[in-house]
């Protein structure tokens, strides 16, 4: 199976470059499943019903949230609508919505694909994203009851992110970090079969911090006031995330790739 995970989709410049490739990645690619985490996708911070239903047009068939879940009030409402939406499972245990589920995908084959929230350096303490990922797993085995598991772990810190790495292989297909929008050029395979990168990095533009508009940002860190509130960057976006090629029978990782295409990150020839 070919499983693509697009990360941080970042304001409109995200959602722009998202409306305008993945259509033709999932043809050219011959995608089987494709997941988008669309946490920011909204102002850069939240995701609202509106900004989901464009991003699963353009393909996506599963989105995941993260801290910034239900910054956009109206998602407490939608997320109990579109299945297709994921918020983390380890989130506060009255939030609306699923945190792990299991999706159809094309031949008949099941993708179970689930969040966790890391708990180191996040505003807020989290219950342990360890043991509710470790439940998930057990109930769903990788060559079994599904083909193909994907765990998006939302965390600052790379550690923790390596720690659940380890911590599912042999169990999912790709263990992938989102949230701290920088991607990481450590895609490997790891000792068990399972594809791990520490981030996936965000769809946004770059030629920014973080995806935010440089000035505000800039601001803070100098002078330590804010005067604005910080606004998404809206140049040009690079298209960031990891593809990943899946034994159907195993459910485990035979290759796992990068993804950087347009704007200022895509690959050139030194």
């Amino acid at each position: 199976m070919r499983i693509l995970f697009l990360g941080d989709v970042m304001g409109r410049a995200g959602r722009a470059a998202v409306a305008a490739r993945l259509p033709g990645l999932r043809a050219d690619w011959a995608l089987d499943f494709v997941v988008v985490n669309g946490e920011n996708a909204t102002s850069g911070a939240g995701l609202s019903p509106e900004h989901a239903k464009a991003l699963l047009a353009a393909g996506a068939d599963c989105l995941t949230l993260g801290d910034h879940a239900f910054d956009q009030k109206d998602m407490l409402s939608f997320i109990e609508t579109e299945p297709r939406i994921l918020r983390p499972l380890n989130y506060a245990k009255t939030a609306p919505g699923k945190g792990a589920r299991v999706f159809p995908a094309a031949g008949g084959r099941k993708v179970m694909v689930a969040q966790a929230l890391g708990q180191v350096f996040m505003k807020r303490p989290f219950d342990d994203p360890f043991s509710a990922v470790d439940a998930v797993l057990r109930a769903h085995p990788l060559g079994g009851a599904v083909q193909a598991t994907l765990i998006d772990m939302h965390c600052e810190a790379t550690s923790e992110k390596m720690g659940m790495g380890h911590w599912c292989d042999g169990r999912a297909s790709l263990v992938i970090g989102t949230h701290t929008h920088v991607p990481t050029a450590d895609a490997q395979i790891l000792p068990g079969g399972t594809a791990f990168q520490s981030d996936a990095g965000m769809c946004g533009d770059y030629n920014s911090i973080i995806g935010m508009d440089k000035l505000e940002p800039m601001r803070r860190f100098v002078t330590g006031m804010g005067k604005d509130r910080f606004t998404p960057a809206a140049g040009e976006a690079t298209l960031c995330g990891t593809l990943v090629e899946t034994d159907d029978r195993s459910g485990l990782a035979r290759a796992v790739h990068m993804v950087r295409i347009g704007g200022r990150l895509a690959p050139s020839a030194p």
